[in-house]
This record gives structure tokens, sequence and C-alpha cells, in this order.
């Protein structure tokens, strides 16, 4: 067991997620209340020392800017876009400066991007969340990326976010303080179990779509499995046993829509993922998600969020462009 104080450094990013963002420090907090010594301490930075505001808009004041950060025995990138920060390879730089002084290095949710474009998860395991393991996989396709709730690998830790920060943080203390030190601080958040890095992201999807039904179940789970598109609704319904009409009677008793329906919302899902955290064209993307006319992706895209695929990817520019 440890006496030393460690340092925790969070670089927080604009738009980042609170609840993965207090789930980490609040680790830290509750083992420093437990234990009565200050086992960690902790800052908050921004890439200039500015404050930074979550995605809930609430501000959050910081003591420093990157460049001049004390030197944290853990550095965790903060961040829910995937998208390139304004200056950020002076941020490279600092954070590259930082491991060879020996710090470790993690992220939360997206904050992957920042590592990963800086060199730092190569030869590592990673992770970040499951609505983003695709394009991350596509970016990066040299790095070994799972889809499980946190990585922890040598000096290099990631996570899939929200509540698995906070798994992930426990195990963190449970290396210093011991595997019952850290499960009485789950107990202080009524969490009754501190999970393992290697289970499941997602809810099963028994649980997420409310159906129990096996053969239904098989055939969403080969649909949402199906990135490339390969196969027809037809091929899919043969495959776990059932006729085109036995599925159209199983999903409108269910869930209440068509299969059709059904697959195209997931198309559109996947395609609106797609045009804000890659940077694909508008037409990659459409191929990738199915549709073989632009004007049909087009079309449909605006009848299910309200916006053109363009007018998507001319908003999150402006966004972008306004938070720089």
């Amino acid at each position: 067991m440890t006496t030393r104080g460690r340092v925790v450094g969070f670089l927080l990013v604009d738009g980042f997620s609170m609840m993965s963002f207090a789930s980490a420090f609040e680790a830290l907090r509750q083992a420093n209340r437990l234990s009565g010594q200050l086992l960690y301490d902790w800052f908050t930075c921004t890439i200039d020392g500015r404050s930074a505001t979550c995605s809930a808009g609430v501000r959050i004041e910081t003591a420093h800017a990157l460049a001049d950060c004390p030197e944290p025995d853990l550095l965790l990138v903060v961040s829910s876009t995937s998208h390139p920060l304004a200056g950020e390879e002076a941020v490279h730089r600092r954070l590259r400066h930082l491991a060879s002084r020996g710090a470790r290095l993690g992220a939360v949710t997206f904050g992957a991007y920042v590592l990963a474009r800086a060199g730092l998860l190569q030869g590592r395991r990673c992770t970040l969340h499951w609505e983003n393991l695709e394009a991350f996989r596509e970016a990066f396709p040299a790095l070994e990326v799972t889809g499980d709730l946190f990585e922890m690998d040598r000096d290099r830790f990631t996570c899939s976010g929200g509540t698995a920060a906070l798994d992930m943080m426990l195990h963190y203390v449970a290396k210093d303080q011991g595997e019952e030190f850290a499960s009485g601080v789950a107990d202080q958040f009524l969490h009754q179990r501190i999970r393992e890095r290697d289970e499941h992201q997602r809810m099963p999807l028994r649980t997420r779509i409310g159906v129990s039904h096996p053969k239904l179940l098989r055939y969403v789970e080969l649909l949402e499995a199906d990135d490339a598109m390969r196969y027809s609704q037809r091929e899919l319904a043969e495959a776990v046993g059932l006729s085109s009409r036995q599925l159209e009677r199983l999903f409108r008793k269910y869930l209440h829509t068509t299969p059709s329906r059904y697959t195209m919302d997931h198309r559109l899902r996947r395609a609106r993922s797609l045009l804000r955290n890659t940077s694909l064209s508008i037409i990659d993307v459409a191929v990738a998600c199915g549709f073989t006319s632009h004007s049909h992706f087009s079309k449909s895209y605006r009848e299910r969020f309200g916006t053109t695929p363009r007018g998507e990817r001319g908003h999150l520019d402006r966004v972008r462009g306004e938070t720089a």
C-alpha cells in the first residue's frame, strides 16, 4: 500500500462530458476522504488556461494551461470531440514531453483521438465510446482498438466514458491501495461492484430494445454487425430461419415498426455518426451506409434529422469555428 500522494491532471476540452469527468475525479476525492490522507491530488487544465465549458453548458475554471501545468503521475484528456483542436500540435508536443518524463497518459471518451494523433497509443490497447469505435478504427487502422469498458495497458489508460470512468479510476486506486480499499470507495457511490475492463460497454440487446424473442434478437444483432451493409433483409432473415412474412410480423408485434423502417433508421444513425466523427466525404458516407443514390441519402437524412448531410457538416464546422 502506497502512502505517497499521486498527482492526477485533467485536460478539459470544451464540450467535455461532465459525467465522465466527475466519475473520474470523484473516485480520487472519496479515496482521500476514506483514508483520511491526501492519497491523491489533482488539477484541471485547458489548452490555453481559460475556463472550459462542458456539454451541458456548465463552466469549469482552471488554474493552468497545459504548457505550464504541474508534471502529473497521470494526465487524462477529457474530450467529447473527435476533431483536431486549435493548437493541437503544441498539445502533442507537451503530451509527448510528459510521457518522456514518466507520466502515464490517458483519455476519457473521445480524448483517445488526441493521444492517437500524438502517436502515443502505438503498441497499446485502447478503447473509446461504442458510438465512435468504427470511425476510430478507420482513422487509425494500425492501433489495437477494443470495445471494452476501459483499457489500462501499462502507461496508457483509455476509457469509453460515462460511469466507466469511475470503474477505471477505481482500478487505479486498487492498484495503489488494494482491492478492499477500492471496494470501500465504490460502496460510497452505491456502486455495487467494480466492473472489469473487458466487460461490454452497451447493455444487452434484449434490454436495449425490450425484446426477448430469440430469432428477432439474432436478426437485429446481425443487422447491427453488418457495418458494410453487405446483406439484404431477405438474406439476414434466412440466416436466422425466418421468412420475410414472419419477419414482418415479428417487427410489427414487438417493435411496432417494419424491418425496412428499422433498417433505414439504423443506417441513418450510422451515417450521422460518420458525418460527425470522420472526414469521409458525404458520398463515401452514403455508400458506407448502403445508399446507392446521393439524392435518396439526402432526402432520407432530411426526413429523419431535419437537415441534409451537407447541412450537418456545415453546422459542425460552424460550431468548431466558434469554439476554436
